[in-house]
């Protein structure tokens, strides 16, 4: 394992110096190119000195060739965000590196297995926008998630799907990201959203993880541009339509007929009901034809704002029990030591015991 760990990390140093095979073997006085594809592929082992005047030649830490938790090279995230630059960016994509390399690391120690088999939803930049919405809906029926999706999303996106959920502190203007890892996916959310960005954000990225492959999402997306390529009106279509199923939006009110105070009553209580913002139920109203556009941009922002002005709730605990419960696995089982573990998730001891306890994780964990 830590021979195919330098080999990859290696590799992805090479290709981003542009270097060939044929020049990292003169550089380090091997007899040919083959020395260095045999190290790559983790068929030879390098030696310390050897690794040691790698990193030096190459002006990289032994860090980057020995950390287990690290991701390898430019990982594949993309992220939903507004206004955050490059160096924010790459900064907190960092970090979030650290915790699925973790999770990965770790998981693999505990003996947990990833999925052999990822799911994917068969469609493509050429489907429609109605087969998007069609195929949310089926989400609902085939995975039972209720009359009220938002309930049950993460749940089934974890245990029936196998993604990584993580709630975490993200930077100002970051609301998530979508990671495709060679063993697994996770979704990244920003807790301190509102519950209603929070759940469509999540069924946001779920939708670019179930079509990766055939669709794979660009590095950094618009949060809240509901203009956007293809694929991100794909995104939030079947978003939508998973978070509000036409069969919770069949009741006998007649939605195009109520009195303007009316409506927007009841589309904060409903849009409360569903885990969803007031404007996006408005829109979706639009698209079941429940509800004109016209009459949908009359009503004002300030009126939906946080579904009626209500004062959000708590954000969730951190991270997820799916990973909290690796974490406490890993330090029962000695593979790491408490103060290792609460710097790789960035919090100190005591905050890391109140996650444990958050989640309902028992770990034994002496402060």
């Amino acid at each position: 394992m830590v021979a195919q760990n330098i080999g990859t990390r290696l590799k992805i140093l090479r290709q981003e110096r542009g270097l060939s095979q044929e020049q990292v073997a003169v550089l380090f006085g091997f007899k040919d190119r083959q020395t260095v594809s045999a190290i790559e592929t983790g068929v030879r082992r390098v030696s310390a000195s050897e690794l040691i005047e790698v990193a030096n030649k190459l002006d990289v830490s032994l860090d980057y060739f020995t950390d287990p938790f690290r991701l390898d090279g430019k990982e594949m995230f993309s992220w939903r965000q507004i206004g955050v630059g490059p160096a924010e960016l790459g900064e907190f994509e960092s970090t979030a590196g650290r915790w699925l390399g973790a999770y990965r690391t770790l998981a693999a120690q505990v003996g947990r297995r990833t999925r052999l088999i990822r799911p994917t939803l068969s469609m493509s930049k050429q489907s429609t926008f109605e087969e998007a919405m069609e195929a949310g809906e089926r989400i609902v029926e085939d995975f039972e998630l209720g009359t009220v999706p938002s309930e049950r999303l993460q749940e089934v996106m974890q245990d029936r799907f196998g993604i990584l959920v993580l709630m975490v502190d993200a930077f100002r203007g970051i609301s998530g990201a979508a990671c495709r890892l060679p063993e697994f996916d996770a979704v990244l959310i920003a807790r301190g959203e509102v519950p209603g960005r929070r759940n469509f954000d999540l069924a946001h990225e779920f939708f670019h993880i179930l079509t990766w492959d055939e669709m794979p999402p660009k590095h950094v997306e618009q949060a809240g541009d509901f203009g956007g390529n293809r694929v991100e009106k794909l995104a939030n279509n079947f978003a939508s339509a998973l978070l509000m199923p036409r069969t919770a939006l069949e009741a006998s009110v007649d939605w195009a007929q109520l009195e303007k105070k009316d409506l927007i009553s009841k589309l904060n209580t409903t849009a409360d009901k569903l885990g969803v913002t007031s404007s996006a139920l408005s829109w979706r109203l639009v698209s079941l034809k429940k509800l004109s556009q016209s009459i949908a941009r009359s009503i004002p922002d300030s009126a939906l704002k946080n579904n009626g002005g209500k004062s959000p709730p708590d954000p969730p605990p951190l991270f997820s029990r799916a990973f909290v419960e690796i974490l406490g696995e890993a330090i029962d089982q000695g593979y790491i030591s408490v103060r290792r573990a609460a710097g790789l998730v960035g919090l100190v001891v005591e905050d890391l015991q109140q996650v444990f306890s958050d989640h309902d994780v028992d770990c034994a964990i002496e402060l």
